[in-house]
């Protein structure tokens, strides 16, 4: 393990004295690709309730964010797309949870406003439905837009491909969709990493997060990657 202050043995002394109920999560990642998987179950480990959890996604039953439902420890999800878990349905519609449903590029850019520090703004997505029920709307250019506000949250989870000690992120692929953006709007940023290396192996042009943002990191070699829905096909016969 290479030493650094912000490196931590565990998820579990990463999360320690953060923790507490009624707080504001993010959580990173795109459906099941990722999530800080390890990180969440800390969060289970520690009981803490009453949650408010910023994600695109809840997870599915079993797996990421769903556990933190199976424990009840989630009160409200601020999220995009939640259609691969049948326990939040179940939730949500008994009134046992509460859902602040955001179109997805509309989720992406409050994150961003949220970690840029724009307290809002204005888009077209969502006019004239019951997204924009109860929000400012103001014309431009002849045409109506709502203003949806930055998100900002206690809290940041995030999964990273590799990071240097001095927490400079870099992601792969889909899990570049939330993480980076997230890591920006916590006040308290707690990374797992694939790899971590020492400061100056990163080439400056390939970082995707300033190490300013993250103060707490672990390392997550040989990480679980599930897949939501497998899909195959029969190799074609040569």
């Amino acid at each position: 393990m290479i030493m650094s202050s912000k490196i931590y043995p565990d998820a579990t002394a990463a999360l320690a004295g953060l923790l507490k109920n009624n707080m504001v999560i993010m959580s990173g990642g795109f459906g099941l690709c990722g999530i800080p998987d390890v990180l969440i179950e800390a969060v289970r480990a520690s009981g803490v309730t009453g949650l408010t959890v910023i994600s695109n996604n809840a997870g599915v039953d079993g797996a990421g964010l769903g556990i933190l439902l199976e424990t009840k420890q989630i009160k409200k999800m601020i999220s995009s797309y939640v259609g691969e878990n049948k326990l939040f349905a179940e939730q949500y519609l008994s009134g046992a949870l509460k859902l602040e449903f955001n179109p997805q590029g509309t989720l992406a850019e409050r994150i961003r406003a949220g970690g840029a520090g724009i307290p809002g703004f204005y888009t077209k997505t969502g006019v004239g439905t019951i997204i924009a029920k109860g929000k400012p709307v103001k014309m431009f250019n002849g045409e109506k837009y709502i203003m949806e506000k930055g998100l900002a949250a206690d809290l940041s989870l995030v999964h990273a491909w590799k990071a240097d000690t001095e927490g400079n992120l870099v992601f792969r692929k889909t899990a570049r969709n939330f993480n980076p953006m997230m890591a920006t709007a916590g006040k308290v940023t707690v990374v797992q990493a694939e790899k971590i290396v020492k400061a100056g192996k990163i080439d400056p042009d390939h970082i995707h997060t300033p190490g300013i943002f993250v103060q707490r990191m672990i390392e997550l070699a040989n990480p679980v990657k599930r897949i939501e829905q497998r899909t195959t096909r029969p190799r074609p016969v040569k």
